[in-house]
């Protein structure tokens, strides 16, 4: 049995020099000069190109169409009936929104005319919930009565 340290090349029994225990080493694991070495085919790296992608308002801008959007919503953590909205929109927008009567005063900027449009739309969302709760609580005692009178015709009281 051969034993000893591999870095030294000392073994206890038997002496071995370094060029025979690479032949040792060949004959057991195979020699580096006849093993074929299969290397994967250079691939050559191409820089990538960083496209630049249009957002929403410049891609509406561009195609001639108007663009509002919400950017960002805030809550007031102590009120939560208190808040804001962050908008943005394009200047085919605003026209749009002067075409329609939004613009008061001449000296009207562009975050005023937004305003105003963003104070309509919640006016109605709000009205619009006003009069669905107020419908159901008038309705809420009626009672609406069908009869079949024959030939597909119903009568309702």
């Amino acid at each position: 049995m051969v034993t000893g340290i591999v870095h030294d090349f000392t073994w206890t029994s038997g002496v071995m020099d370094g060029a025979n225990n690479m032949r040792l080493f060949d004959k057991l694991f195979g020699s580096k000069k006849s093993a074929k070495v299969s290397q994967a085919p250079v691939v050559p790296v191409v820089p990538k190109i960083k496209v630049a992608t249009k957002s929403e308002k410049e891609i509406a801008t561009a195609a001639g169409e108007p663009y509002v959007a919400i950017l960002k919503m805030d809550i007031d953590p102590n009120n939560l009936h208190q808040g804001s909205f962050e908008l943005d929109w394009n200047e085919i927008f605003v026209s749009r929104l002067v075409k329609a009567g939004y613009m008061i005063k001449a000296t009207d900027q562009d975050v005023d005319i937004v305003d105003r449009w963003f104070q309509t739309v919640c006016r109605h969302v709000v009205m619009e919930t006003w009069e669905q709760e107020q419908a159901i609580i008038k309705g809420a005692g009626q009672y609406v009565n069908t009869r079949d009178i024959g030939n597909g015709r119903t009568e309702v009281s």
